[in-house]
């Protein structure tokens, strides 16, 4: 339930030399994607992907599942919304969140093709985030990287990402982010919504335009609003700078951004819980006299409240709910890319980047009491990330030939701690870090380090007039992670663990049937870093099961037919996954017998799927999306956990088997208005498949009527978006805290609620 936050430390970006002395050498392979540098690289990624105004299904000459959306998709939803949410209607995506904007973090949660979060990769403009999960030691959420308006596209890659991504969790495929260039021209932007539980964001963006190849722009993005059940707000401020400077031969992009977030939590649902407790049901705060009563009955002193009497007999009543949790982020983002055009067929991008985040979970915890009469606590969780890194990448042409060879190195440092302070009363929570207070308690104090190298190459061939392009290469990758306790009570394991392999393939081949008309198909090889989980163990587990852990690997084919025409464009994608050493906690012996939990590989998975998906232009100013995705994801082994736990055959949890997006839009004149729609299968939630969340309809609409030039005004609209638009009760994010192997009875409280329907109006003005 409680969760995880950063805790910054202070490091130099000169040191970042000290990364380029690592790098590994191989002979490696990258795909047609390069490493990060400046933006007129980035463009040229972005080009790939054939575009009809906005979101799009068919990336010509591609080798892999390749699409996109633009900032035209972004602005059809209500502002401020994650871009991970417009990536929903792309098929095989399945993107779940607690709140209309899918900004809460606890609760976002994206799949692609079987594969959950903590196994994608993501990078904005080439800097990685990481897995993006909540409480991600390499990484951040891209809302935290990034304001949404400053984003100009995301480009998907399902299975097979590009070998030069800087990633090392990317087993299901990656999610690249990139920034809007400044505008040519100087001017200011205003955009001010309000609306639903009392909403209020203002956007502010200056831009410098061009002088002499020299361009930037500076952005303010301040947001606040209630939570849609329960007590308490989330808050969010935030500052992007972007400068790029351009000369005949190249140029030189600074960005920066500093991250500031509050955020108030919503309850864990379980499914018995919600149907005892309703939809609403949230954490106590204010009511600091209930959460007294049950933190007193769970010790024996006194009954559990009325309240919590619709629950089941034997339901873990404690549990069922707290007095308050909730999360604080500050984070400190910069990247520097340049691209050099070295000669005429010939070019050189190298980029650096440093993250710096400071964070801390609180949770009113029943578990430990502060005093006889005050049996509550505040625990939190902190975490320190001081992570730095640099990408470079060389690309040249021989003939017929498109050569690249590049590299990523990071070193990351992260202090994670827990520790208990006391609470004296009704206590308003997130005032502040406890930084200045020293606690009663530590439950332990972690310093870890990851290191990793990676090196590609890549060589894309064309032949038959263009008609055919193979490309071929492969990456090694080699990764460290090491752990060191601070306190002599820690629980938690010590060592070092590393995650290698010297070389992961990546083969593909696109021909042209004729001028509309292409077919592909591609294979790729992916490993996983450990992270920091084998060290979540005992010492004595830890030493016992690091010599036989093999990191998560997959092997992905695809293949797939495009076409497009004047007035339409489609794609069908067919793929099988391999997904072999998978990790996972467990007690491996009987019942009967006693037996310490131990980190350790559990077999694999095997998923296979079709993606279909259609734009059509029927008529001038109307645009439809629709797509359809099949996936069949199913373990392919049982485990022992105290006993066989028989998964074999069984779904993977959290993944739905059938999804169906569709996606109308209307534009004419200063108006556009769309509806969308979205159906999401059921899905598991026991690794034995004996408990579902329900399959559900969700709708979303927009209207926005644009002025034009109005006085002093360059442009000035307004807009109106409805989330939710038939008020569905339903199901969002799944597996919040983990799965289980059996939950018959739907106990185990893992689940959050969608919101309810929600409505934004906005004013947009520029300047």
């Amino acid at each position: 339930m409680p969760k995880h936050s950063l805790r910054r430390t202070a490091i130099a970006l000169a040191t970042l030399a000290s990364l380029y002395s690592g790098v590994l050498l191989a002979d490696d392979a990258a795909s047609a994607a390069a490493a990060p540098a400046a933006d007129a690289s980035a463009n040229i990624n972005r080009d790939k992907a054939k575009n009809m105004e906005a979101v799009s299904v068919v990336a010509s000459g591609e080798t892999r599942q390749v699409q996109k959306i633009t900032s035209e998709d972004l602005k059809a939803l209500a502002p401020g919304t994650s871009p991970l949410k417009a990536l929903d209607k792309l098929p095989g995506v399945n993107f779940q969140a607690a709140d209309p904007w899918g900004d809460y973090e606890w609760s976002t949660q994206i799949t692609l093709h079987g594969f959950d979060q903590s196994r994608l990769g993501f990078t904005l403009d080439g800097i990685p985030l990481g897995n993006m999960t909540y409480g991600t030691t390499t990484g951040l959420q891209v809302t935290r990287a990034i304001s949404s308006d400053n984003i100009s596209t995301v480009e998907l890659a399902q299975g097979a990402g590009a070998l030069g991504t800087a990633a090392n969790t990317n087993l299901g495929g990656t999610i690249q982010f990139y920034s809007a260039d400044p505008d040519a021209v100087a001017g200011a932007r205003i955009n001010q919504v309000i609306g639903s539980d009392s909403t209020t964001r203002t956007f502010v963006r200056l831009d410098s335009g061009d002088f002499h190849g020299f361009s930037m722009y500076v952005s303010y993005d301040h947001a606040s609003t209630d939570k849609w059940k329960g007590y308490g707000d989330q808050r969010n401020d935030q500052i992007n700078l972007k400068s790029v400077y351009q000369w005949d031969s190249g140029s030189i992009s600074l960005f920066y951004d500093e991250s500031r977030r509050k955020e108030y939590d919503y309850m864990d649902l379980s499914l018995a819980s919600q149907k005892a407790l309703g939809w609403n049901w949230d954490y106590l705060q204010p009511d600091w006299n209930t959460a007294v009563q049950i933190a007193n009955a769970y010790n024996g002193k006194g009954n559990y409240p009325a309240v919590l009497s619709p629950l089941p007999a034997g339901y873990d009543l404690v549990d069922s709910t707290y007095y308050a949790g909730g999360g604080i982020r500050r984070d400190t983002l910069t990247g520097l890319s340049g691209q050099f055009n070295l000669a005429e067929h010939t070019t050189l991008n190298l980029g650096t980047y440093y993250h710096d985040d400071r964070g801390e979970g609180q949770w009113a915890t029943p578990y430990v009491a502060s005093s006889p009469t005050v049996p509550l606590a505040m625990r939190t969780t902190d975490y320190g990330l001081d992570r730095y890194g640099g990408t470079g990448s060389l690309l040249f042409s021989l003939g017929n030939n498109d050569i690249e060879v590049g590299f990523w190195a990071e070193n990351a440092k992260t202090n994670q701690e827990r520790n208990y302070f006391y609470l004296t009363g009704a206590y308003n929570y997130l005032s502040n870090f406890y930084e200045n207070e020293a606690p009663f308690l530590r439950g332990f104090l972690q310093h870890y380090v990851t290191q990793t190298r990676m090196a590609y190459a890549s060589d894309t061939i064309h032949l038959m007039d263009d008609r055919l392009t193979v490309n071929f290469g492969a990456k090694a990758l080699g990764v460290t992670n090491s752990a060191d306790s601070l306190v002599p009570t820690s629980a938690l394991a010590q060592g070092r663990i590393r995650a290698s392999d010297g070389f992961l393939p990546q083969v593909g081949a696109n021909y042209k049937i004729d001028a509309n008309q292409e077919v592909y198909a591609s294979y790729s090889k992916n490993i996983a870093a450990f992270g920091f989980l084998p060290f979540s163990q005992s010492q004595a587990a830890f030493n016992a099961s690091k010599g036989s852990l093999n990191p998560e690997q997959s092997q992905t084919f695809q293949t797939g037919y495009r076409v497009h025409g004047d007035t339409f464009e489609a794609s069908a994608d067919a793929y099988y996954t391999r997904f072999s050493n998978r990790l996972l906690a467990v007690s491996p012996c009987s019942a009967v017998q006693t037996c310490s939990a131990i980190l350790n590989n559990v077999g694999s998975v095997k998923s296979t799927g079709v993606d279909l998906a259609v734009i059509w232009r029927p008529i001038e100013h109307l645009r439809w999306l629709n797509s359809v995705s099949y996936n069949n994801s199913k373990y392919q082994d049982d485990y022992l956990n105290n006993g066989v736990v028989a998964t074999d055959g069984k779904y993977v949890v959290g993944i739905p088997t059938w999804m169906f997006t569709s996606d109308l839009s209307y534009s004419y004149g200063g108006w556009s208005a769309s509806i969308d729609g979205k159906y999401t299968g059921r899905r598991y939630i026991t690794y034995i498949n004996d408990s579902q969340v329900p399959a559900y309809w969700l709708f979303d609409a927009g209207v926005n009527y644009d002025f034009g030039t109005v006085s002093v005004l360059k442009d000035l609209s307004l807009g109106l978006n409805v989330t939710n638009l038939f008020d569905k009760h339903y199901y969002a994010t799944t597996g919040t805290n983990g799965y289980v192997a059996s939950d018959a009875q739907g106990w185990n409280q893992t689940l959050m609620a969608g919101a309810p329907r929600q409505v934004f109006f906005s004013i947009n003005a520029k300047f």
